[in-house]
């Protein structure tokens, strides 16, 4: 390794899994980085002890020279990150930078590439956003956290917790903050130059009032080091982001990433990736030899976050949440029939709704709950939003049905609305689905992932391959849905069969003779993209 390339000394806040704590530590510290270990003193002397006597004869390791016992949310955590740090600029003069990391986390690019990475900009990573004026807390707590001390755990000492803060409350016991600091927020996953680490632990020796009002904050793990960055070092030598990628759930809980995510996390825009789950032993294996490779070409396209926004909105029974519910209205009368034309590629059912226009006294109606511009009469405002289509979705199609003074109606729908057409399926009135099962070439896939937003104009090609099968799954998958509904009147006209036989299905879907239904189908460029 050439002398002139950033060395990283790691700073690690672990608390269990020794031997996964030892693979780490020496895979990190295999091609000349270094690693500072703190490990929890509430942990067993037993794990401790392995810990040590495995690595104590790594040069490229050292340990916190205090040990305390850390909690969430507590001043502690940012106590022995402070420990580990101090032990880590006196044992390791040649670091140039300081990257923070926990046991969950693993690199997902090689030493060779992070190294080129770090060389390339003289700044510090690290996510420092304005406390009040962002929007990072999105709920709970903001103000509060800085102007009453908070002396207990949440999480383990409830009741002292809040009773203390309202006790505090009560008695209007607040208090400000120091008048020079600006405070910030952000990620506790930040990578600092080795001068901006001095400048941190000059600034720590110097205020100890600074020092005595993030102790009693409630997690200053997300403030100290984001505020003392933003205070110390000129802003155009910050880049506010971190390097590790990570992810939440809605419910606010890390993602998990396991063997199968492999590709996808080196096509980040990262360095390194939390969480890693223990049970994925190939791929922190495969992530393990891929730190110390030579030669290794990233392509990155950074389509992590939007895959997984795009597949757990999905809300689907058994991948993400239980069945929704949905508000019960009255039915849309026992004469009346309700007939779903369900299709992925919109343009096609269009054109057969067109034909059904045409050929039939039938009201049609596109894509009403999944298109705002699809063309509605005036019903009073309940037709006015999406929101409102959705939430009155009975009482919107009994209108429709006055509305056009009639029993029989055709509507479209995408598959992915299965909520809706469980829904009407269920309802007293006769429902009739007739599924269009189209082909989906790689390039409409792309096009898709396109107007999606799971990829752009400059992801590479390679990018666009590893998503094909993905979405592809995803389509397939909506339609195995509609299948196991167990829909007593589903039919299914697909792009690969014969005129004759999907003339079958929309007869019987239309209930009009078969020559009539024929005539429907009879459009050379029915299924064309």
């Amino acid at each position: 390794m050439v002398s002139k390339m950033a060395k990283i000394a790691f700073i690690l806040l672990c608390h269990k899994d020794p031997d996964a704590i030892i693979k780490q530590a020496n895979s990190l510290t295999a091609v000349g980085d270094y690693m500072s270990i703190h490990f929890d003193a509430s942990a067993s002397p037993e794990a401790y002890k392995k810990i040590t006597e495995a690595l104590g004869d790594n040069p490229n390791v050292c340990f916190a020279h205090k040990r305390i016992k850390c909690g969430w949310g507590e001043w502690s955590l940012v106590e022995a990150t402070i420990y580990a740090v101090q032990s880590a600029v006196e044992a390791f003069p040649r670091a140039t930078h300081f990257y923070m990391l926990s046991g969950d986390c693993m690199a997902i690019k090689s030493a060779e590439y992070a190294h080129e990475f770090l060389d390339r900009r003289d700044c510090d990573y690290i996510e420092s956003y304005d406390y009040f004026q962002s929007d990072w807390i999105k709920t709970g707590w903001k103000e509060e956290r800085l102007i009453y001390r908070h002396w207990f755990n949440e999480r383990t000492q409830k009741r002292r917790f809040y009773a203390m803060f309202n006790l505090q409350k009560r008695l209007g016991l607040t208090r400000e903050i120091p008048a020079d600091l600006e405070i910030m927020i952000g990620s506790q996953w930040w990578c600092l130059r080795r001068r901006t680490i001095e400048w941190i632990l000059d600034f720590i020796k110097k205020r100890k009032d600074v020092m005595r009002f993030f102790a009693t904050t409630w997690i200053p793990d997300e403030t100290f080091f984001q505020t003392l960055v933003r205070h110390l070092v000129p802003e155009h030598e910050i880049e506010c982001r971190t390097l590790t990628f990570l992810m939440f759930t809605d419910y606010g809980m890390p993602v998990v990433f396991y063997n199968d995510h492999y590709d996808l996390l080196l096509s980040q825009d990262f360095l390194f990736a939390r969480k890693i789950s223990a049970e994925a032993t190939e791929l922190r294996r495969r992530l393990g030899v891929l730190y110390a490779s030579e030669g290794q070409r990233f392509k990155i396209s950074n389509e992590g976050r939007s895959l997984y926004k795009f597949l757990s909105e999905k809300g689907r029974t058994g991948r993400r949440f239980a069945s929704r519910f949905w508000e019960k209205e009255s039915s849309l009368g026992r004469e009346r029939e309700l007939m779903i034309v369900v299709c992925k590629k919109w343009h096609v059912a269009k054109r057969l709704l067109e034909r059904i226009r045409q050929m039939t006294n039938i009201p049609c109606i596109e894509y009403l709950f999944n298109e705002d511009s699809c063309e509605l009469p005036d019903l009073g405002g309940i037709q006015s939003t999406m929101g409102k289509r959705h939430r009155h979705r009975r009482a919107l199609m009994r209108m429709l049905f006055d509305y056009y003074e009639t029993d029989r109606l055709v509507v479209c729908m995408d598959p992915a609305n299965l909520d809706l057409i469980e829904d009407f399926g269920r309802d007293r009135s006769l429902t009739r689905i007739l599924e269009i099962e189209c082909q989906f070439s790689d390039e409409y896939l792309i096009g898709h992932a396109m107007r999606v937003g799971l990829a752009g104009e400059r992801t590479p090609p390679e990018t666009l391959q590893r998503l094909l099968p993905t979405v592809r799954n995803d389509m397939v998958h909506e339609s195995d849905r509609i299948r196991d509904g167990n829909f007593a009147n589903l039919l299914r006209m697909r792009e690969i069969e014969t005129q004759d036989t999907n003339a079958d299905m929309v007869a019987s879907f239309l209930s009009v003779p078969q020559d009539k239904a024929r005539q429907i189908i009879d459009h050379d460029h029915l299924y064309a993209d």
